[in-house]
């Protein structure tokens, strides 16, 4: 949409593109506000009334299968016509389908029927069709469910309430599953389903208090999907999002993350694609798959690089035979018989892959020699997936590093824990698990990164400290992504290079491997109290910015002068850094400190105590009896800071902690005064403490 009024834009002097959206679940009057107020116009369409059933209220975390199979069984007893059941996920399904088994194994005239997207064409045919004279059907479905569909026979819906969404993760590259909640929107397209053919009934496993609580409608796509197929055609259109309007404006952390990936396949320079990018686009593939497939046609590998990419485009064709990815590349060339249940994914992979035949034009540019060898699957997915390439952590074992630092693991043992280097087609992780699952990847040959991958290799020189040994350590490394390859020594390092390295040290491991004091540490929060109150009063200050956060992010300009000295770790804590944060304060402000934010403050009997500059507002803390005469507490910062004052017994236990002295005395001294003349009969407590003499003994002097 955003692409189409665009392109209106351009056809505004000539005659006006007109545009036409439709849904049967539409946020009408926030798109209408984007079009210009656009007319709405609504059809209400034929339906037959549909009886809400509501359950008791949903608890976070609970099984739902066996609430599920238990209203499933009720509605069966209470209702005719077949029953339409919505799930999240298959693997909810398998569970209910054999709970439900189990529980109707004496009675065959109700068919359950599984409904997802990875069943071939003849099992969704069988929940789909009207079910046999004398018979009924429950179809245990997914979201796929939802829309579209109508399953003859259905006038019961029962909805657990929840879907299993795709959510891309921009920092990881990567794609998880999350369970949650549908929208309001949802449960009415999913109770809808019963009301289709005649009057029905919908179960919803949730109360209706909580119904009035759900999401209006679902949150939208583009907010939680890899865009990079969006950042290809906006490339290619010419145009930036910023020069787009969006219903949903593209997240930035995502879209940025898109074109990292464009430029590491070659598609990206700048703004601009490239020839290849130009290329990518005009392929109706993800571009992914367009990078591998145009690479693959040039290494002469055009054939194995469409199957692949096949493979990768539909689900997985071989479940539960192992992660191995040439297993499947035999089954879909036929040298192997599917599976009855592979067939149908093995014929739509097949399809796919002709479709990609017929998109690539031209001849190979720089063939390989040995086209035939099983190597060259793992160097297509490489094309494809660059960041997960993966090396082994220990020889033998199930847990990898990808070279987008990420870790993945086998959830059970696989053959392909023998090898060392793999890469990853298919991961992902499901909510509660801490790790990236390994469900496709094939063995990979890490010496094709001197030929045909060399432009995944980057030369890094690295200068860090060795934290076992304590010492510094230069070198170069040949790197993919995170990944090194091999590294070899750097020597004649300049004294600007090895003070870098120094600082990169402090600024990962933090401000704490610098030789702090107490002391050091109220001088900071001294400058920062001051600094404080000038930007809330007039925006502005003079008071340099002394946060941790700050000083890390510039210890080029405040420390790295003084590290010529460092050469071990041991060696920082010698650093006179008193001086150093000192010297961050230009005259005459270290004086203006002084009087601004004191060390100490003067009270009545005479005693000077010390300011706790550690939380704000200060605080002093100070035996009440020094404190007599007093009528307002004390002020610092030129007036406008009010310290905290921490009341101390004579035994220096808090009594009261307060910033209105004033109130202290006239409306809390009496009480306090008599608990503690019970408690300290010894010492002097007047009357009236304003009139008193403070001091710091047990009683004034004569």
């Amino acid at each position: 949409m955003a692409l189409s009024l665009n392109g209106r834009e351009l056809f505004r002097d000539d005659q006006p593109l007109k545009i036409l959206l439709m849904s049967a679940t539409l946020e009408g009057e926030r798109l209408a506000g984007l079009l210009d107020d656009a007319p709405i116009l609504r059809s209400e369409g034929r339906m037959y009334p549909v009886t809400m059933r509501w359950g008791r209220p949903f608890q976070a975390g609970e099984f739902i299968e066996p609430r599920l199979v238990q209203t499933i069984l009720e509605a069966l007893n209470d209702e005719t016509g077949s029953v339409l059941v919505f799930l999240p996920g298959q693997a909810e399904i398998r569970r209910a389908h054999q709970q439900l088994a189990d529980a109707l194994s004496d009675n065959t005239q109700i068919l359950l029927c599984p409904l997802h997207g990875e069943l071939d064409l003849a099992a969704q045919r069988a929940a789909i069709d009207p079910a046999p004279e004398g018979k009924r059907k429950v179809v245990l479905a997914t979201n796929i469910a939802e829309t579209s569909l109508t399953i003859n026979g259905v006038r019961v819906v029962i909805d657990a309430g929840l879907a299993r969404v795709p959510r891309f993760d921009p920092g990881s590259g990567m794609t998880r599953l999350d369970t949650q909640r549908i929208s309001k929107a949802s449960a009415t397209q999913r109770a809808g389903r019963a009301g289709r053919l005649e009057p029905g009934v919908c179960y919803r496993l949730w109360s209706q208090d909580q119904h009035e609580q759900l999401a209006a409608y679902g949150s939208a796509e583009i907010l939680s999907a890899d865009l990079a197929g969006l950042a290809l055609q906006l490339g290619r259109w010419g145009v930036t999002p910023a020069q787009l309007v969006w219903l949903d404006v593209p997240p930035a952390a995502a879209y940025s993350q898109a074109q990292d990936l464009l430029e590491r396949l070659g598609a990206l320079e700048g703004e601009a694609l490239t020839r290849h990018g130009q290329a990518m686009a005009e392929l109706p593939a993800h571009p992914r798959i367009a990078h591998l497939l145009l690479r693959g046609q040039a290494l002469g590998l055009a054939d194995m690089a469409c199957d692949v990419a096949a493979l990768l485009g539909e689900r997985d064709i071989l479940r539960g035979a192992g992660a191995d990815l040439h297993s499947r590349l035999v089954l879909l060339s036929g040298e192997e018989r599917a599976a009855r249940g592979a067939q149908g994914g093995v014929q739509r992979a097949r399809q796919l892959a002709r479709q990609y035949r017929g998109y690539l034009r031209g001849k190979a540019t720089e063939p390989v020699s040995d086209p035939d060898h099983p190597r060259w699957l793992g160097a297509l997915l490489a094309l494809a997936y660059p960041d997960r390439v993966a090396q082994q952590r220990r020889a033998g074992g199930a847990e990898y590093r990808l070279a987008n630092g990420r870790a993945a693991l086998f959830a059970e043992a696989d053959s392909l824990m023998k090898q060392p280097w793999l890469v990853i087609a298919d991961l992902g992780s499901r909510q509660g698990q801490r790790e990236e699952r390994i469900y496709l990847a094939a063995d990979f040959d890490p010496t094709l990164f001197d030929s045909v991958l060399a432009e995944q290799v980057r030369n890094v020189d690295q200068l860090d400290w060795d934290e076992r040994e304590g010492v510094l350590r230069a070198e170069r490394q040949r790197k993919v992504g995170e990944l090194i390859l091999s590294r070899e020594p750097l020597t004649g390092l300049d004294e600007t290079a090895r003070s870098q390295a120094l600082v990169n040290l402090v600024r990962r491991k933090g401000l704490e491997l610098l030789p702090w004091t107490p002391e050091l540490r109220q001088w900071q929060a001294r400058v920062a109290l001051l600094r404080q109150l000038d930007l809330a009063g007039k925006g502005a200050s003079e008071w340099p910015d002394v946060s941790d956060t700050a000083l890390l992010k510039n210890l080029e300009h405040w420390l790295m002068p003084y590290l010529g000295k460092v050469s071990r770790l041991s060696h920082f804590a010698n650093l006179d850094l008193s001086s150093i944060v000192h010297n961050l304060l230009p005259w005459p402000l270290p004086q203006r400190l002084d009087e601004l934010a004191p060390h100490h403050l003067s009270v009545p009997s005479g005693s000077s105590i010390r300011l706790d500059y550690s939380e704000q507002p200060p605080i002093l803390a100070v035996r009440l009896q020094e404190l007599f005469g007093l009528a307002e507490t004390p002020r610092i910062a030129g007036g406008r800071q009010v310290v905290k004052l921490h009341l101390l017994s004579p035994a220096r236990r808090p009594v009261q902690v307060t910033q209105d002295l004033a109130n202290f005395w006239r409306s809390t001294y009496a009480e306090v005064k008599k608990d503690l003349k019970g408690r300290y009969p010894k010492h002097y407590w007047p009357d009236d403490p304003l009139v008193a003499e403070a001091t710091a003994r047990i009683k004034p002097r004569k």
